[in-house]
This record gives structure tokens, C-alpha cells and sequence, in this order.
């Protein structure tokens, strides 16, 4: 990241925004510690599937070169299905928005990632597991899948010929970040593109994308990024008239509206979409907002490395003060927060964190 910050100022053309960037890593810090409270549906389930049914577990396949890659390329194509009801669900949207929040558009955009698809993704990889995929190396398939996807999140490499044609590429990715027209709900592979070749769901990038949802975030928030996609669902659903309409609204594609339920707001307007919500800083909050982070990163690398060891109360204690730490500062960017406020807030969570390790 700090190679592309410096090529964008070098060449004039910088991609990062101090807000946004903090705000997507603080997503994914937030992904990972909600991961290490939730393995039953990050690994759990998938390993019980495995033991219990799979059908090829001891194939000498799996151990070969060939198998590794085909593992790789399952898990990218059941990873193109659940990407893809991430966009035509509406419970799977208000999961996977949070990842397309940024109106921005970096390599921080692509560790934005969602803490909730996997309390609804995990049956999309079951079919691994009943072929025979073992439980580790679906896991390591899953993470060259999602190691790859890093670098395709950049403004700064263009068209790349025959490459863009078979991989997802950064000019395939911006597509699918874009809220254009023509660019909505479009190349959801995450490390070859020929899925949405065959399934109709590719597009080539032409006019310059326009990041973010169509219903902008419009916030630093931490939580509220993550809870803003399930409200309206629930609103809606506790507006519907019939029963039935009350499950649809989750199931339906987002935006759809049960009969006799109406939507007053505003169509959707690509220029304003265009506008960027970029509130200004109080004053000293920058350099508070990079070292809060910076000591939030270490206190959550050094959870993460000990989560293994920890106990259920300690684990989840310590993942809480780490998200209230994290919340913190989304409202020191918001102006919620002062410095001084979020200062008070820091001995607050020590000393609960003290009291927890004792």
C-alpha cells in the first residue's frame, strides 16, 4: 500500500483518502477478530461435512500438483456463486456491501473485508467437501484465492490484453466496484474472469467507474457500516402486510418491494454519486487516528497469535475491547470523538483489558 501511496503522489495521481484507508483496514481488522470468535462457520461446519460425507478423502489426487490446483480453481468457482448472491441476495448483499462501502479505490479497498458472509457463505463450499477436499487444503486454496484478489485492487495498471481475458484482473475489478449502469453486478470472479465469460455476468471496463454502493455509506462508523445493509431489510420486513413477504424481502434481489409496500427515496444519481463523503478532520486528529490504529494492529496481531490458547470468556472479552477500540476511532474520523475523548476511552479499555488477563 505504501508503494502504491507513493507512485499515486509521485505521477499525481493518489488513490488514498487518510479516512477511507484507516476505516477499510479497520473492516478488516474487525473481519479477522470476529473470524477468530466464529470458527465453527469459518472451518467448523466444512470439517463435519468432510468427515462425514465426503466422497474422494483419500484420493491420491489431492496430494499432487494437479489436485492443488484443482482445489485452487473449486474453491474460486464455488467463491464465484456465493460473490454472485452476494449481489442478487439481499441478506447476502447486506453482508457483502461493507466490502464495496469505499468510494475509493486502493489496494486498503481490498482489505475491506465482510465480517458477516461467513454465517451465510458457508454452504456454498460444501461440494468441496463432499468431492474430498480436505479441510486444510481447502484452506489454503481459499487463501491463495483471496491473496490473489489483493493486487487487483489498484487504479494504477491498466488493460493487461489476453490476461484480462482469463483472470480477474484490475481492470476487470474496477467493473465490479462501479456503480455505473453498465458496470452493476458484473465480474464477480475472484481469480478467473471465464466464469463470468460463461455465465453471462462479464463486462469490459470503458467509461470510468464510479466507486462505492448506490446507497452510500456515508460514514466512518465501524459498526454501522457493518449493521447499515441489514437495517432496511429489517424495516421493510417488519412493513410488509403478508408473512410470506416478511422472508422474501431477505431473499429477494435488493431493492426488490413486497406488494403494497412503497420506496420514497430518491432514484439513483451517478453524478452525486461521483461526490465523495470526505467530512474534515478536527484538529490533531490525524496523527491520533494513525497511532490509535497502529496500536490497535499490534494489540490485534498479538490476540490473533494467542487466540489458540485463549478460552472462550477471554477470547471474546479481548475481540470486544478490540472492536470498541476500532469503533473509537471511526468516531474520531467521524468528529464524534475528540482526541482527548478517544485518549480517555484507550485507559478505559487497558484497564478493563488488565483486569480480563490477571
Amino acid at each position: 500500500m505504501l508503494v502504491e501511496l507513493g507512485y499515486g503522489l509521485f505521477v499525481g495521481r493518489n488513490t488514498y483518502r487518510l479516512s477511507d484507508a484507516l476505516s477499510n483496514l479497520s473492516q478488516g481488522l474487525l473481519s479477522q477478530l470476529v473470524a477468530s470468535v466464529s470458527q465453527l462457520f469459518q472451518i467448523g461446519l466444512y470439517v463435519l461435512t468432510w468427515r462425514r460425507v465426503a466422497l474422494f478423502p483419500h484420493a491420491g489426487l489431492w496430494g499432487s500438483v494437479w489436485g492443488w490446483l484443482l482445489a485452487i480453481v473449486m474453491f474460486d468457482f464455488c467463491d464465484y456463486w456465493l460473490h454472485r448472491a452476494g449481489h442478487e441476495s439481499a441478506v447476502f448483499w447486506a453482508a457483502h456491501a461493507v466490502h464495496h462501502q469505499s468510494q475509493d479505490f486502493n489496494l486498503s479497498t481490498a482489505l475491506r473485508q465482510e465480517s458477516t458472509v461467513a454465517f451465510l457463505g458457508w454452504p456454498f463450499y460444501l461440494p468441496m467437501a463432499l468431492a474430498g477436499v480436505a479441510p486444510q487444503q481447502f484452506a489454503l486454496a481459499g487463501l491463495v484465492v483471496l491473496l490473489y484478489q489483493f493486487w487487483i485492487h489498484t487504479e494504477h495498471i491498466g488493460k493487461l490484453g489476453w490476461f484480462d481475458r482469463v483472470f480477474s484482473s484490475p481492470s476487470n475489478h474496477r467493473v465490479h466496484h462501479a456503480v455505473n449502469d453498465q458496470y452493476l453486478d458484473k465480474n464477480y470472479g475472484g481469480m478467473l474472469i471465464i466464469w463470468d465469460r460463461l455465465f453471462g455476468t462479464f463486462a469490459e471496463e470503458e467509461e470510468k467507474p464510479v466507486y462505492g454502493t448506490r446507497t452510500p455509506l456515508n460514514s466512518w462508523s465501524l459498526l454501522w457500516a457493518v449493521a447499515s445493509g441489514y437495517m432496511p431489510l429489517w424495516q421493510m420486513a417488519r412493513r410488509a402486510p403478508r408473512w410470506q413477504d416478511k422472508i422474501k424481502v431477505w431473499f429477494k434481489a435488493p431493492g426488490w418491494l413486497p406488494p403494497g409496500v412503497s420506496d420514497d427515496s430518491a432514484p439513483f444519481d451517478l453524478q452525486r454519486a461521483r461526490q465523495r463523503f470526505d467530512p474534515p478532520l478536527v484538529a490533531g486528529a490525524a496523527p491520533v487516528a494513525l497511532l490509535q490504529f497502529a496500536l490497535l494492529m499490534v494489540a490485534g496481531a498479538g490476540y490473533l497469535w494467542q487466540s489458540d490458547a485463549m478460552g472462550s470468556g477471554l477470547l471474546w472479552g479481548l475481540a470486544l475491547l478490540l472492536i470498541a477500540g476500532l469503533a473509537g476511532l471511526g468516531g474520531l474520523l467521524q468528529g464524534r470523538l475528540r482526541p482527548r475523548s478517544l485518549l480517555g476511552l484507550d485507559v478505559l479499555l487497558l484497564l478493563l483489558a488488565g483486569l480480563l488477563l490477571r
